[in-house]
């Protein structure tokens, strides 16, 4: 018989466009609910707790999968980060870039990272808003062991559904716009926007990654 986990992601892939990169976000979701997500085909999974994460890998051991550390990230935690998850979407300032590449030098890893921007106000969120993401770019630029890959960013609550898909549609044009600033070291091939209440407006506004969690997992239990 064929799970509920296994059904929602069959459903959920049939509206996908194959450029698009799924990541099941398993925070708060049990090691046997991750395992049928993977026997369905699912090789991302996004973290926001490192702890949660380091006891899953023990328990998982399964060397082909991707995790994405989705969670804000303090600096007191970097190097685990680095140690643990080969993509980080949360990099939310200049100063933890800054510590992110010295451990990455250390280590010699190159952990794939995208810049998280508030594109309205949101008091909730981390992030940098637009004017100071581009102030900081040439900053960014000279971090030669981290791999900037793209932009993620997350709508504030109480926004309806136009307001929405003109915040993502802001976001590719952002992207766009610090593509052609020719930065040796800041590539803009990935956005990471879209969650399981949202997603299919941010596939429409041509996201590169989505991060559902409860669509997949249903409400979490653990």
């Amino acid at each position: 018989m064929t799970g509920l986990i296994t059904q929602r992601l069959a459903e959920i892939r049939q509206q996908l466009p194959e450029s698009v990169r799924l990541i099941a976000i398993s925070k708060q979701v049990s090691v046997d609910a991750i395992r049928e997500a993977y026997a369905a085909g699912v090789r991302d999974f996004g973290e926001s707790r490192i702890q949660e994460a380091e006891l899953k890998q023990s328990q998982l051991q399964l060397p082909d999968i991707t995790w994405h550390l989705i969670g804000h990230l303090q600096s007191n935690k970097a190097r685990k980060a680095v140690e643990k998850f080969q993509w980080i979407h949360s990099l939310d300032s200049l100063n933890l870039a800054q510590r992110l590449d010295e451990i990455a030098a250390q280590i010699s890893c190159q952990p794939e990272v995208c810049l998280q921007v508030k594109m309205l106000p949101d008091p909730n969120k981390y992030g940098w808003t637009v004017p100071e993401l581009l102030a900081d770019l040439l900053a960014l630029d000279k971090f030669e062991h981290i791999k900037i890959k793209g932009l993620m960013t997350i709508p504030p609550q109480g926004l309806d559904t136009s307001e929405v898909l003109a915040l993502f549609h802001r976001t590719v044009e952002l992207a766009d716009q610090i593509r052609q600033e020719n930065c040796l070291n800041i590539q803009m091939q990935q956005l990471s926007m879209g969650m399981s209440e949202d997603y299919q407006l941010a596939v429409q506004a041509g996201t590169t990654m989505i991060r559902l969690g409860r669509i997949i997992f249903g409400e979490r239990t653990v």
